[in-house]
């Protein structure tokens, strides 16, 4: 007898002919049996998983009956009572059950990707994924966790399988699967770095770099963060095919940190070298027209510490700040620094989001200008004052970005860098 539980619950004889499962109860009975198949359930999970926290009058004496009624219909022998009464047991395998047979067959799948096969990979998880015909456990009144680790494992077999096809050169065949996966998680990195990764090597890396820009945006709105190491090395690699993602970051020029991207216009006098420090992102269009407006601001950058723009909502303040930053990037041999305040729900927080920006909150500590950052650290736990001091002798250009919801909180940080930060 063969078991079917990602979907309704069905049962089907050995030569597939499927035995008629009536009633609800049922079939929740045979469900939650089938998930521990071969191993003894209690009359208490049981009567729990059955009636969904609302037991009969006689829960034993209505279980008994279930059972007796499942036992008509899949066979005496297949299910049998504990020796102590106290529960029943499915007699089949584990691979008797599609669930468990799912479950193995995309282990096979994930180790046969990571063993470079990824030809076996693909056709052992097209045959994971074609055991599954609707919701995992749908006939349990509440599948809980057991449901969702499910759901879980079939979209990890998914990225996989599609994984193996991009392996095997058929990336332009997987686009519209990848489209159509991600689009019911929206917030899956590793999905968007394998589309990433399809659209390049299908020769389209002007829609990789959109793809990645548009998934980075997506998380600095909804979870105020940026794209993690694999991401971002993908989008280092369409940047500058051929060379390896630099690994620095953060104004000392000799600090690992997290989440700073290198790119835009520094001018011809840096070494090819020695990326510029900084966190602009590579500008994905061309910025036509305002060449007045970025004159001006060059002008006003060049005679004043601080420089404010103000303007509705969509005016474009935060592509024309980056266009100046980046084009008077050659002032700031400290780099040019964005520090995005829009996910920032609390004023408090200010210090700590511009830390963050400029790779000083999780820094792999070494070279001189570290030492200042681990004195700061090691003698406040103020975020302020740990700014003010890894700013104090440096020569730098910071962007503050969405600040009128925090402005209050931005001012007192701007008057203590300005006031202390002669470079800044």
């Amino acid at each position: 007898m063969r078991y079917s539980v990602l979907g309704t619950t069905q049962a089907h004889l050995d030569d597939g002919t499927p035995v008629p499962l009536g009633g609800v109860r049922l079939r929740a009975l045979l469900g939650a049996l089938a998930l521990r198949a071969g191993r003894t359930v209690s009359v208490g999970a049981l009567v729990t998983e059955v009636w969904a926290g609302e037991p009969p009058a006689d829960p034993t004496g209505a279980l008994q009956a279930l059972v007796g009624r499942l036992r008509r219909t899949i066979g005496a022998g297949a299910v049998v009572s504990a020796a102590d009464g106290g529960g029943y047991r499915l007699v089949a395998d584990p691979d008797d059950v599609d669930l468990h047979r799912f479950t193995r067959l995309t282990g096979e799948g994930a180790r046969a990707l990571a063993d470079g096969d990824p030809a076996k990979a693909g056709t052992v998880l097209e045959e994971a994924l074609a055991l599954w015909r609707g919701p995992a456990l749908a006939d349990l009144p509440d599948a809980g966790a057991e449901a969702t680790r499910a759901d879980i494992r079939r979209r990890t077999a998914v990225r996989d399988r599609l994984a193996a096809l991009v392996a095997l050169g058929r990336a332009e065949e997987c686009l519209p699967e990848l489209v159509a996966a991600g689009a019911g998680a929206p917030l899956d990195e590793p999905l968007r770095a394998l589309h990433v990764r399809a659209l390049r090597a299908a020769g389209r890396p002007a829609e990789a770099l959109a793809a990645y820009e548009e998934f980075r945006v997506r998380l600095a709105d909804r979870l105020g963060t940026e794209p993690g190491p694999e991401l971002r090395g993908l989008y280092e690699e369409l940047l500058a095919p051929g060379r390896a993602a630099d690994t620095g970051a953060g104004p000392d020029r000799t600090a690992a940190a997290d989440g700073a991207d290198s790119g835009g216009d520094r001018g011809p006098a840096r070494s090819s070298t020695a990326p510029p420090p900084g966190n602009l992102r590579a500008r994905l269009t061309s910025f036509v027209g305002r060449e007045d407006d970025i004159d001006a601001l060059r002008a006003d950058l060049g005679g004043s510490r601080l420089v404010t723009l103000i303007g509705p909502g969509g005016a474009g303040k935060t592509r024309l700040s980056q266009e100046a930053g980046a084009r008077t990037a050659d002032a700031y041999p400290d780099g040019v620094w964005l520090v995005e305040l829009a996910p920032v729900d609390d004023p408090r927080n200010v210090p700590e989001a511009v830390l963050s920006a400029l790779g000083a909150r999780r820094t792999v500590l070494r070279g001189a200008g570290a030492e200042e950052l681990r004195a700061a650290e090691l003698t406040t736990d103020d975020p302020l004052s740990r700014l003010v001091e890894f700013l104090r002798r440096r020569r730098l250009l910071l962007v503050l970005d969405n600040c009128e919801h925090v402005v209050g909180a931005v001012a007192v940080v701007v008057e203590r860098v300005l006031g202390v930060c002669a470079g800044v």
